[in-house]
């Protein structure tokens, strides 16, 4: 029984490790749904081209801006208020109810994503560095499969388990 117990344990701890979201993908999708509407990586839109963000400022600054810009203007930060009169005084939203980890996972993606500017300039220059428009399949793409694969497994066989205890069962009030 004893066993069993480890058994399971060690099962839904490898199954949640699985599903958890790497940092770099929990990144990617932070920017997606909240900063890509007003940011672009690599060029100015409603706001900011956010490349390079890490060298420009320092990431505890970053975390202040990001969870609440317009409390840095009021305060009188020359960044921040130089930020908010470059971009036609538009605020930028408060993020308050994203943590610290979470915004050094947006950094982390923006680091990874940032192009330099000379393969804007020429793409066609150098076809081997283009990246191609499909994603080759990994290891976390999979996770969910993986984890629904292992589950089914573990429910088969506490289900064949249970047939063979009901089987013992009543091989033993047979015998009585």
């Amino acid at each position: 029984m004893k066993y069993k117990i480890i058994f399971l344990l060690f099962s839904l701890w490898l199954s949640a490790s699985i599903i958890a979201a790497p940092p770099l993908d929990e990144g990617k999708s932070i920017f997606a749904a909240r900063c890509a509407a007003c940011h672009n990586i690599n060029k100015n839109l409603t706001g900011p081209a956010l490349a390079g963000v890490d060298q420009r400022r320092s990431i505890d600054w970053i975390i202040s801006f990001v969870q609440s810009s317009q409390t840095m203007v009021k305060s009188g930060n020359k960044d921040a208020v130089a930020l908010f009169h470059k971009f036609n005084n538009i605020p930028m939203p408060d993020h308050a109810d994203l943590s610290d980890a979470q915004i050094k996972n947006i950094v982390e993606y923006i680091k990874i994503e940032a192009k330099p500017v000379e393969e804007e300039k020429a793409p066609f220059a150098t076809p081997s560095k283009l990246r191609p428009n499909y994603n080759l399949p990994t290891l976390h793409s999979y996770s969910f499969f993986i984890a629904f694969f292992t589950l089914v497994a573990l429910l088969i066989a506490v289900l064949l388990f249970a047939v063979r205890v009901k089987e013992y069962e009543r091989k033993m009030a047979g015998s009585e």
